[in-house]
C-alpha cells in the first residue's frame, strides 16, 4: 500500500506540474516539470517552520522511495527501450564508429580528466577529497544520460547524423560507466576484489557483449512471435514482457540490463517493425511506448527536482558545485576532442559538430542514482551536492540552449 500511495502522489504531482508547464512556462516538458519541482522544494524548505507537518511528511515520502532502485532497476529499462525502438538501424550503422568510441573511450577519458582536475582544484577551496573518490565522481558524472538527451533532442531539431551520434552514445555508454563506477566503488569500500586490466576488461566485455546478445535474442524472439499473430494488443504485451522479463534475466546472470534493453529495442524497432507488424500494429506500438516514455520522464524529472529536499546544506557547496560544472564541461570537451583528432573517422568532424557534441552531452538521473547508491560516509554529502549542481545546470541551461547552439554552430559552417 505504501508503494501505491507514493506512486499515486507522484503521478498526481507530475500531471499537475505538466499542466502548469504547458499552460504557463511552455518549456520542454521534462525541464519544465523539474524546474517547478525545484521551486516547490525551495518553497517547502522556506515554509517548513510554518507548516512543519507538511514539510516532514513530504520529505519522508521522497526519502522512502529508493531512487537508485526505482530508476536503475525499473524506469531506466522502460525508457531505454522506448528510446531505442525509434532508432533507425541504417542511421546507427553509418555512425557506428563515433558511437562506439564516444560510449567507451570518451567515458574513460572523461572519468580520469574529471578526477584529476577535481583532486588538484578542490584543495584550493579548502576541501580535500581523496583521489579514489574524485575518480568515483568522474565515473558517475561522465556518462551522458540517455533519458535527458533523448528528451531534449526531440525539441532541438539538429541534423539526423548528429542526432544519431548524440543519441547513440547516450544509449550505449551506461554499460561502460556502470562497470567502471562499480569497480571504483568497491575500491573505496576496501573490497579485496581483483583489480587488474584483464579482470576489468572481462567485466566490461561480459556486461556489453552479454547485454547485446541477450537483447538481440529477446528482440528476434519477440519479433518472430509477433509475426505469427499480428495483433496490436498482444504485440504490446510481448514488448512489455521483453522489457520486464529481460531485465530479470539480465539481473540474474549479471549482465548489463540497460544494454539488453537498447539491443532489444533496436531489433524490434527495425527488424520487428519491418517483418512482423501491420501499419495498425506499428501505430499502436509507437503510441504506447511514446506514452510510456512521456509518463515516466515526467515522474523521473519530478523526482530530480524534489531530490533537493534530501541534500543537507546544499547552499554551502555552491562554489565547489560551480567549479565542478566547469570541470565536467572541460572534461567532456577533452573526451570528444582527443578521439576526434587522433582517430581517423570516415567522416571528419567540424568545429560546429564538436561544439554540439560537447554542449549536448547532458547529465541526468543516472548520475544522481549512482551517487545515491554509495554507502554513507564522509565524502557522500559533497559528491551528492556537486552531482546535483552539475545535473541541474546540464538539464536546465544546456538542455534549453542546445537547439540554439546547434543552429548557430552549424549555420556558421554553411556560410
Amino acid at each position: 500500500m505504501e508503494l501505491y500511495y507514493s506512486f499515486s502522489v507522484l503521478i498526481v504531482l507530475a500531471s499537475f506540474f505538466s499542466y502548469l508547464n504547458l499552460r504557463y512556462l511552455k518549456l520542454p516538458s521534462t525541464i519544465g516539470i523539474m524546474i517547478i519541482a525545484m521551486i516547490s522544494s525551495i518553497v517547502l524548505v522556506i515554509t517548513g517552520n510554518i507548516f512543519p507537518t507538511m514539510f516532514t511528511q513530504f520529505s519522508k515520502l521522497i526519502l522512502e522511495v529508493d531512487f537508485t532502485e526505482v530508476l536503475m532497476g525499473a524506469m531506466l529499462n522502460f525508457l531505454l527501450f522506448a528510446g531505442a525502438i525509434h532508432i533507425n538501424m541504417v542511421d546507427l550503422k553509418e555512425q557506428r564508429a563515433p558511437v562506439i568510441i564516444f560510449s567507451t573511450v570518451s567515458v574513460i577519458i572523461s572519468t580520469f580528466a574529471v578526477a584529476g582536475l577535481l583532486f588538484y582544484i578542490a584543495p584550493l577551496l579548502g576541501i580535500t577529497i581523496p583521489f579514489i573518490f574524485c575518480l568515483l565522481f568522474g565515473a558517475l558524472i561522465s556518462p551522458t544520460d540517455p533519458i535527458a538527451v533523448l528528451g531534449v533532442l526531440k525539441e532541438a531539431k539538429v541534423k539526423k547524423s548528429l542526432e544519431t551520434k548524440v543519441a547513440g552514445e547516450s544509449l550505449f555508454n551506461d554499460g561502460v560507466a556502470v562497470v567502471v563506477f562499480a569497480v571504483i566503488l568497491q575500491l573505496t569500500q576496501g573490497s579485496d576484489m581483483e583489480i587488474s586490466f584483464g579482470h576489468i576488461s572481462w567485466l566490461l566485455i561480459k556486461e556489453a557483449v552479454g547485454g547485446f546478445a541477450l537483447g538481440a535474442v529477446l528482440g528476434l524472439g519477440a519479433s518472430n512471435a509477433m509475426r505469427k499473430i499480428d495483433d496490436y494488443k498482444v504485440s504490446v504485451l510481448i514488448t512489455l514482457s521483453v522489457v520486464m522479463g529481460g531485465y530479470l534475466i539480465a539481473h540474474a546472470v549479471h549482465i548489463s540490463g540497460p544494454l539488453t534493453m537498447v539491443a532489444a529495442g533496436i531489433v524490434i524497432g527495425n527488424y520487428g517493425k519491418r517483418t512482423a507488424m501491420s501499419e495498425t500494429t506499428k501505430d499502436y506500438l509507437n503510441k504506447f511506448w511514446e506514452l510510456i516514455d512521456e509518463i515516466l520522464n515526467a515522474v523521473l524529472f519530478l523526482f530530480i527536482g524534489f531530490e533537493l529536499l534530501i541534500i543537507q546544506n546544499i547552499t554551502s557547496y555552491w562554489l565547489i558545485g560551480s567549479i565542478c560544472i566547469l570541470i565536467v564541461l572541460f572534461s567532456r570537451f577533452l573526451s570528444i576532442y582527443i578521439p576526434v583528432k587522433t582517430i581517423p573517422f570516415k567522416n571528419k568532424f567540424s568545429k560546429g559538430t564538436i561544439k554540439v557534441l560537447v554542449w549536448g552531452g547532458l547529465r541526468g538521473g543516472v548520475s544522481i542514482a549512482l551517487v545515491l547508491s554509495m554507502d554513507e560516509g564522509p565524502y557522500k554529502p559533497i559528491l551528492l551536492a556537486v552531482t546535483y549542481f552539475v545535473v541541474v545546470f546540464s538539464i536546465i541551461v544546456q538542455g534549453l540552449t542546445v537547439g540554439k547552439v546547434a543552429a548557430k554552430a552549424l549555420s556558421q559552417e554553411e556560410e
